[in-house]
């Protein structure tokens, strides 16, 4: 049996449809495919079918559609209960996504590898198994959450194949679908610098010209930001009439720029990664320009010669990496914002030599969820590149249904990204993996990123063991155990950060044209860069709504959660993966401690509201803290149930205590507490929030 999902949702047994009728069902047979044989919750498939506003029977209605579902797909596949869900196993039926992602796997090791006419057929093929704008017959709530994860991927399997037409020397056949791309994607840089080249190759250098500008326009209209670097090398090279000069083919040593002087070692430009424009040297030009090179465009400067164009292959290859080292990190974050003093920080331990650091160059990053931790750390990766020439590697170890990654698994995409391929005997064995890991890196100049971190154990195999190897860990403060004495813990943007935020992804225009509401916004969104960059998206996604609509949408408390959700972006989805990383009794004790309210409080007041000795709530407290569900305050500020400067202060951020009070169920009535204060609404209470 077939399943298709790139595309309308299908299932087909020896060429013929199965009969799925309505869009639930195709709904939950999209999610139990998605979860790749994993328990899918009835919790999330009540969402995914009904979003905010299930019906009474839901666990009844779920367990009819499963039970159609069943009989639908027949005995060739196994659709069975596991609490607290679902499972489907496809036995040897065949699922597009999966096809779809090897073939894309091993077109993107291709191209890695400079072997272009491999990945070109196998990028090919990958494409061709979509047959349409992908699940268009399931829910909105499924639509919103899956496919625009789905059209990134496609973009990105789009941008490497042209990739590897262009370095096979295609470009007149690439220029009428990459016009359509552009068009398509306007924002997405490389296939701009795509079409730069192939236009340029095409002896059409006016029009890549104009490319460009139109895509500089674009990019400050829609984010206030300039052109990226991929971007910025592709016009210098065009200028610098460069841009025609395909990569080396595999087994031919590049030309250096330029001779090197007496007592220099000849330097060849690293080949281009995925994604990079091609600059490469050549010789220098005759009168006329080089054989099959098109004229320069009118009024632009005359290409440099041997010395000047050193320069330009230098700073257009600044950021490339040596010839097969990895680089996994994700993009970075489109509008990425503040956090001066944490990049500082993290600057700093990334550009000490190692002989001069008093240990191991690792940094455990903290905060709460949609605090904007994975977007630092992959900010500072992109940032320190060229210090780690040997690669950067990159792991979530939260997997997409909130189970942490297997560390064997996650050792072995580490060491194929390192050319290690780790031999079939040892894939179970954890301890063999490491000691291979470890003898891979002993030597390398290596940037890892471990995002999501949750487990201790599931951290120390990751750590590499060279010196010259720096890390990055994201998660709570109880890993410190592993990865050291360097933590970075984030706090929610301050108000003139938010705004720059919100600015910056929603574009100059709409703020300044209304101030007013574009700072109710940033009150409301309390710091949290997630929701910030929701409500900014949302801003470019809707041209037509006013900033102060969408503040009025924000303003109302029990729908504000439900508002600040875009696509896969959700506060109220981070916050409740959070929340399900904690203990039951974290969970019970964070509940019972909502009757406080949003201003700060003190232990004593926390034992009030628990019922429980002073010291034993200070401690649940200070746990809570650790597992950032709440904030530590410095001694001072006045609290509830205490004076002001009487020690140490705790308080909820807003939309976590939004969060908490919208969930289904019983609370205690709020706590009777010494001296209280009237307890301001949450946008009132995040006046005074100055983290």
């Amino acid at each position: 049996m077939d399943f298709q999902l790139l595309g309308p949702v299908e299932a087909t047994r020896d060429g013929r449809r199965v009969p799925l009728t309505g869009t639930k069902t195709h709904t939950l047979l999209a999610a139990l495919l998605l979860a790749r044989g994993q328990v899918v919750p009835d919790a999330r498939l009540s969402r995914l079918l009904w979003g905010a506003d299930p019906p009474a029977t839901m666990s009844g209605q779920i367990y009819t559609y499963v039970s159609r579902l069943r009989k639908l797909l027949g005995p060739e596949v196994t659709l069975e209960r596991r609490a607290p869900g679902y499972a489907l196993g496809t036995g040897d039926g065949r699922v597009d996504v999966l096809e779809y992602e090897r073939l894309d796997r091993l077109g993107r090791q291709a191209l890695q590898e400079h072997r272009h006419a491999e990945a070109a057929t196998l990028l090919r093929d990958a494409l061709g198994l979509w047959r349409g704008p992908v699940l268009v017959n399931v829910t909105e709530f499924l639509a919103e959450e899956e496919v625009p994860h789905w059209e990134e991927e496609r973009a990105t399997t789009l941008e490497n194949r042209m990739e590897a037409e262009l370095a096979l020397g295609r470009h007149e056949g690439l220029v009428a679908e990459l016009t359509r791309l552009v068009a398509d994607f306007p924002l997405r840089e490389r296939m701009r610098a795509q079409l730069m080249t192939a236009l340029y190759r095409c002896g059409r250098q006016a029009e890549a010209l104009q490319v460009f500008d139109e895509g500089r326009a674009v990019l400050a209209e829609e984010l206030g930001v300039d052109p990226g670097h991929g971007l910025r090398a592709a016009h210098q090279a065009l200028l610098c009439a460069t841009l025609d000069l395909a990569p080396p083919t595999a087994g031919h040593t590049p030309v250096n720029p330029s001779p090197p002087t007496a007592g220099q070692t000849p330097v060849s430009p690293s080949p281009p990664t995925a994604g990079q424009t091609p600059v490469t040297s050549s010789t220098p030009p005759v009168p006329g320009g080089a054989p099959g090179r098109p004229p320069r465009p009118r009024g632009t400067a005359a290409a440099p010669g041997p010395a000047a164009r050193t320069q330009v292959v230098t700073q257009a290859t600044t950021q490339a990496v040596t010839t097969g080292a990895p680089f996994m990190t994700p993009p970075e974050a489109p509008c990425f914002t503040g956090r001066a003093r944490e990049r500082a920080a993290l600057a700093r331990l990334l550009d000490a030599r190692p002989a001069d650091a008093a240990g191991p160059r690792r940094c455990l990053i903290t905060g709460m969820a949609g605090v904007g931790k994975t977007a630092l750390a992959v900010h500072a990766l992109h940032a320190a590149r060229e210090r780690f020439p040997d690669g950067q590697l990159y792991a979530d170890l939260t997997g997409s249904h909130g189970t942490p990654e297997d560390p064997r698994e996650v050792l072995a995409r580490f060491l194929r990204a390192l050319g290690a391929e780790p031999p079939g005997s040892v894939a179970g064995d954890l301890d063999e993996l490491v000691r291979i890991y470890r003898t891979r890196t002993a030597e390398r100049r290596l940037l890892v990123l471990l995002d999501n971190a949750s487990e201790r154990a599931a951290i120390a195999p990751l750590l590499p063991a060279g010196p010259h190897c720096a890390v990055l860990v994201t998660g709570h403060v109880h890993l410190a155990a592993e990865t050291g004495p360097t933590v970075l813990p984030l706090a929610p943007l301050h108000r003139a950060e938010s705004l720059a935020l919100l600015t910056a992804t929603a574009g100059r225009a709409r703020t300044t044209a209304e101030p007013a509401a574009a700072e109710r916004i940033v009150e409301l969104c309390a710091g949290l860069p997630l929701a910030l960059r929701i409500a900014g998206t949302r801003l470019v996604a809707r041209p037509h709504w006013s900033v102060a609509r969408l503040a009025q949408r924000l303003a109302a408390e029990p729908t504000r959660l439900g508002e600040l959700s875009f696509g896969r972006l959700d506060v109220a989805g981070a916050l409740a993966r959070m929340l399900r990383r904690a203990d039951t009794e974290s969970r019970e004790v964070l509940t019972r401690l909502t009757a406080l309210g949003p201003r700060p409080f003190t232990p004593d007041s926390a034992a009030a509201a628990l019922g429980l000795p002073a010291s034993r709530a200070e401690d649940l407290v200070e746990r809570l803290a650790d597992a950032c569900l709440l904030e530590a305050l410095p001694a001072g500020p006045a609290a509830v149930g205490g004076p002001a400067g009487s020690g140490s202060a705790f308080r909820f951020h807003p939309l976590l205590l939004l969060h908490l009070q919208s969930l289904p169920i019983q609370r205690p009535a709020r706590a009777p507490l010494p001296g209280p204060a009237p307890v301001p609404p949450v946008s009132d209470a995040y006046k005074t929030w100055s983290p």
